[in-house]
């Protein structure tokens, strides 16, 4: 991903008004972060642990979705959840289902979209091997690399495309 500035980023999101996109809080250490190794940037709000926010690198410039992270599930350490993005297992709780309204009047109506995703968005750095989750190792797959990146890709544009009714 190429790397983004603050004015970017708030002026990306297609699913909340501009009031909000200004308000929000942006992930730290922007000029620090791996860009080279980053396919969306992702990160929580830490202020408000149920809000979450997406930016995607898409063909006409940045896209950035608000998203909600569901609240009071207990999940198990016992079992694990696969992110729908990276198909990256997890204990515990480290997939959340992130929901984000639509984009346009359909959002306005209250039509929302949603996915399992690594709670900490940071799919990039598990699939590049960067970060690791709390199970030991990621599941070995048959897919180079290059391969799981990519699919990991599509899988993204897949819920961008939701968002802004595009699929």
């Amino acid at each position: 991903m190429k790397p983004v500035t603050d004015e970017q980023i708030r002026a990306s999101f297609v699913n909340c008004t501009k009031g909000e996109a200004q308000r929000l809080h942006l992930p730290r250490g922007l000029a620090d972060l791996p860009w080279d190794d980053l396919d969306f940037l992702g990160w929580r709000d830490p202020g408000a642990p149920d809000r979450a926010y997406l930016v995607a690198e898409r063909p006409d410039g940045p896209v950035g979705i608000t998203l909600r992270a569901t609240t009071g599930i207990r999940r198990t350490v016992l079992k694990s959840n696969l992110c729908s993005l990276c198909i990256t297992a997890h204990a515990g709780s480290g997939v959340a289902l992130l929901a984000a309204r639509r984009a346009g009047q359909a959002g306005r109506d209250g039509s929302t979209v949603g996915a399992y995703m690594c709670a900490d968005l940071a799919c990039s750095l598990y699939v590049r091997g960067k970060k690791r989750s709390q199970l030991a190792e990621r599941v070995s797959e048959s897919l180079t690399l290059e391969e799981q990146i990519l699919r990991t890709r599509l899988n993204l544009d897949a819920f961008v495309d939701q968002v802004l009714q595009l699929g």
